[in-house]
């Protein structure tokens, strides 16, 4: 068995869901296809597609293993490219993910940017406000706000943001300015409810606790409510920068140092000097840097 063209064929059935389009892409016969799949799951001991007759999805033994397959063959492309000494420019289609107002905010910047330097780059961009599993949904690079586990995926850390508490003027002159994480019990809380718990964060921690009165499942939504009056919102720093630019909302409790969120690029491991995700890592340093998000090269070089 032939495993480098063995892999490929796993990884293209999979990717496109579908036995007769890995062939034509692959140019082979539907009953290679197969048969190389079915001799890779006999050579492995377990089931890595689960096939119908309409449907071919992968099992979990099967998408673990597409992430370490695509991670392999990605290190043998990177192998090829190093010793041919190529630095190629970008080219095909780069699919990102990141959550939807970062995304507009400081992702999109980022894509025009690199539109504008590589005419023959396509770039899908997926703004979603939840998890994205880069094998099964084809992404290529998946922006993340968070602290992130360890896996078999690559993380480049290439800025952060602060958790920060916000109140509208009219709200802070009707129910007075809390002067530490405790005075939050006395004040009328607008919590998001992607956040696990209902104080998660609050820092209300024993005594009399207080629910928010008000859960909104969209940030966009809480903080519009915080404008209003409606409370205090939580939300992260980048998400209220205009508003507090602008005197709509100010912040509450700023003197305390909240911990920084780290902001991150998850890729497949071996792709990082792969043209696309390259380019990708050195326009989304540089244009995150000016934001204040970003962090500084000596930073990110050790990251």
């Amino acid at each position: 068995m032939d495993r480098l063209k063995t892999l490929q064929t796993f990884v293209c059935v999979a990717e496109h869901a579908s036995f007769a389009e890995a062939g034509r892409r692959l140019n082979m016969s539907p009953t290679t296809v197969t048969r190389s799949i079915a001799a890779l799951e006999a050579s492995l001991g377990v089931a890595l597609l689960m096939r119908t007759t309409r449907s071919v999805r992968l099992t979990e033994e099967g998408a673990a293993f597409l992430e370490r397959a695509r991670a392999g063959l990605a290190e043998i492309d990177s192998a090829f490219e190093a010793a041919r000494g190529s630095r190629l420019a970008p080219r095909g289609t780069l699919t990102v993910t990141a959550p939807v107002m970062f995304g507009r905010l400081h992702i999109l910047p980022v894509v025009a940017e690199m539109l504008g330097r590589y005419s023959d780059l396509r770039v899908r961009l997926l703004l979603l406000d939840r998890v994205v599993r880069l094998v099964e949904e084809g992404i290529d690079i998946a922006v993340r706000i968070a602290d992130l586990p360890d896996s078999a995926l690559h993380v480049q850390r290439i800025g952060a943001v602060r958790r920060v508490l916000s109140a509208s003027p009219a709200y802070i002159k009707a129910h007075g300015k809390p002067m530490a994480l405790t005075d939050l019990r006395h004040h009328q809380l607008i919590a998001v409810e992607d956040e696990v718990g209902p104080q998660r964060g609050w820092g209300v921690e024993g005594g009399a606790r207080r629910l928010p009165r008000l859960s909104i499942n969209n940030v966009d939504a809480a903080i519009a409510a915080a404008v209003s009056g409606l409370g205090i919102v939580r939300s992260l720093s980048y998400q209220v920068t205009d508003h507090l630019a602008a005197g709509r909302l100010v912040p509450v409790l700023d003197g305390d140092q909240a911990s920084s969120v780290p902001v991150s690029l998850l890729f497949h491991s071996g792709r990082k000097n792969q043209p696309n995700i390259r380019a990708f890592i050195e326009v989304a340093q540089r244009q995150l840097a000016l934001t204040g998000v970003g962090q500084s090269r000596a930073t990110a070089a050790r990251a």
